[in-house]
């Protein structure tokens, strides 16, 4: 049965604060804040043209951002007419303010923020560099996710997501890949979401993050064993492996000529499928299987180079 896909319409700010407040270099500005709304849109906008009155077009359900044109417009009105603009702009229930460049908001702006309970927080980054981290960090949230019962790992730059049963052998398949010098990004359960539209990246739970369970061992920390340099937060897919038993495999592609494919989240990404039984170097035959996804991607492809030279020697010989 494959997993269903979470879908997010909204998140609160509270999420959106506890989440990114790091790279977002933000802090919470007003001391009575209703951090329970909720932002339904994953982009930003700037009120510019709110706070001069104009509302016939406006994206209340977004993050509000208020830059130095914005700030400099309401420090040029009458501290009744900012009220009275402020006033206006907050209640029509926008999820948050956010100040840029660590500008601080008008004391007039803050009494009506406060008292319509309105999140306001300012931010240590300029304004420009704030909407395009925190765009990037709301297209991850709101993008559809889903979780894969496999094991992702980072081989000279190709994102291989490593499946099959329980007990085939997906972690010590991993394991002997750290040996070589790959990096672990999550086992056993992978967390995917959909970036851009057109791209899959995988990371791990936060409860099993840099751990590991090997049969035998028990749980390890990987980055304690093998460095940090063994590990990574998120990476793309680029191939699907799939671990079959010897036998049970329905059908293996010998020649490779003919691309299979995996579909995650409505994305297509390339699939092969490995038979597993005791003698097989494993992690090697992934290692290669990656390698050669590598090489595809750059426009060679081993098998149809292989064919078409096939091809040639035998209308050679039928020239003959």
């Amino acid at each position: 049965m494959e997993p269903k896909p979470i879908l997010v319409k909204a998140i609160t700010v509270e999420w959106f604060y506890t989440a990114h407040a790091g790279p977002l270099q933000m802090e919470l500005v007003s001391a009575a804040a209703d951090l329970k709304r909720k932002i339904s849109e994953p982009t930003l906008n700037r009120p510019g043209l709110a706070l001069t009155g104009f509302y016939r077009y406006f994206a209340n359900k977004r993050v509000q951002v208020m830059g130095n044109a914005e700030t400099t417009y309401l420090k040029s009105l009458s501290p009744a007419e900012q009220r009275a603009r402020t006033r206006a702009f907050m209640e029509r229930r926008v999820p948050c303010v956010v100040f840029g460049r660590n500008l601080l908001p008008p004391p007039e702006f803050l009494e009506e923020a406060e008292r319509l309970q309105v999140p306001l927080f300012r931010s240590h980054l300029i304004t420009g560099r704030f909407i395009n981290v925190a765009t990037l960090l709301l297209d991850i949230d709101f993008a559809p996710k889903v979780t894969e019962h496999g094991t992702m790992v980072d081989i000279l730059g190709i994102g291989v997501l490593i499946k099959g049963k329980s007990g085939v052998g997906k972690s010590e398949c991993a394991l002997a890949l750290l040996e070589r010098g790959y990096s672990l990004v999550s086992d056993d359960v992978t967390r995917i979401y959909v970036l851009d539209g057109r791209e899959l990246m995988a990371s791990s739970p936060d409860e099993t993050r840099y751990h590991m369970e090997v049969r035998g061992l028990g749980i390890m920390n990987v980055a304690s064993v093998f460095g940090v340099g063994a590990i990574r937060s998120q990476k793309r897919i680029d191939l699907v492996v799939t671990l079959e038993e010897w036998g049970k495999e329905e059908q293996i592609e010998r020649v490779g000529d003919e691309q299979e494919y995996y579909e995650i989240l409505g994305i297509r990404v390339p699939h092969v499928v490995i038979p597993v039984r005791p003698g097989r170097d494993i992690a090697r035959l992934v290692e290669v299987a990656a390698l050669d996804q590598k090489l595809r991607s750059m426009g060679h492809h081993a098998a149809k180079e292989f064919n078409e030279r096939l091809i040639s020697r035998m209308r050679g010989e039928i020239g003959e």
